[in-house]
């Protein structure tokens, strides 16, 4: 999720990323008026000019436990979130 600035450097991301992880990926770059756009870290490399991007699961629009009282390790899915972290070095990589 990004920016419309940071439109380019997102979709070549989530093109690299599709080539090499099984995970479904998608993307949405709009204007910070749209929920959750400017909700991460990457706000301050875009008041300094950057592109940048976050990259979510989307979990507290799904997850109950989302910064919670049962958020916690058991929640969490080690496998997937492994595989996730793999194939975002192999795309990162090809950059």
């Amino acid at each position: 999720m990004g920016n419309l600035s940071s439109r380019s450097f997102t979709i070549r991301v989530k093109k690299l990323f599709k080539s090499v992880s099984a995970i479904p990926v998608e993307s949405l770059n709009a204007v910070s008026i749209v929920p959750g756009v400017n909700f991460s870290d990457h706000l301050n490399f875009w008041e300094f000019g950057y592109s940048a991007f976050m990259i979510t699961d989307t979990a507290f629009y799904r997850n109950p436990n989302y910064h919670a009282h049962g958020d916690t390790a058991e929640t969490l899915d080690y496998d997937r979130m492994t595989e996730f972290v793999i194939g975002l070095y192999k795309a990162l990589s090809k950059i």
